[in-house]
């Protein structure tokens, strides 16, 4: 995945689709980046959008959902195939502040912001799921 080929505004929408407006995450759905629309969907743990992003060759947006969520050899995937930039954001979106400090010096500003979204994401789900197993003495 070439980030560059995507305007730096489908960067933006993105970003802010993946924040929670739903009237940009349509407007990459109808504009020719069904992928960027779907991926706001698996974020949010979505099945069916996870496994559209699998079958229909964006396996590097799942690994960037999954190294987001924690998962170490999603990162190793990426790093295996040189996706170094989809890597800071994973491990930005996980809440690494290395990554994010690499995406931001190495002139990656609109990644970066998209991890940071991811981030936010990821740990509002992260936070509601831990308030939803804990166990209340009252």
């Amino acid at each position: 995945m070439n980030l560059r080929s995507y305007e730096s505004k489908v960067i933006l929408i993105w970003a802010e689709a993946i924040g929670g407006s739903k009237e940009l995450r349509s407007w990459l759905m109808e504009n020719g980046y069904p992928e960027l629309g779907i991926f706001v969907h698996a974020l949010n743990n979505q099945d069916e959008a996870r496994s559209w992003l699998m079958k229909n060759g964006f396996e590097h947006l799942m690994a960037l959902i999954n190294g987001a969520e924690g998962n170490p050899n999603a990162c190793l995937w990426l790093r295996k195939y040189e996706l170094d930039v989809l890597e800071y954001m994973a491990r930005t979106a996980d809440n690494d502040e290395n990554a994010l400090m690499w995406l931001l010096g190495n002139d990656y500003p609109d990644m970066a912001q998209v991890a940071l979204k991811m981030r936010t994401v990821k740990n509002e789900i992260e936070s509601r799921n831990n308030g939803i197993h804990k166990i209340s003495p009252f």
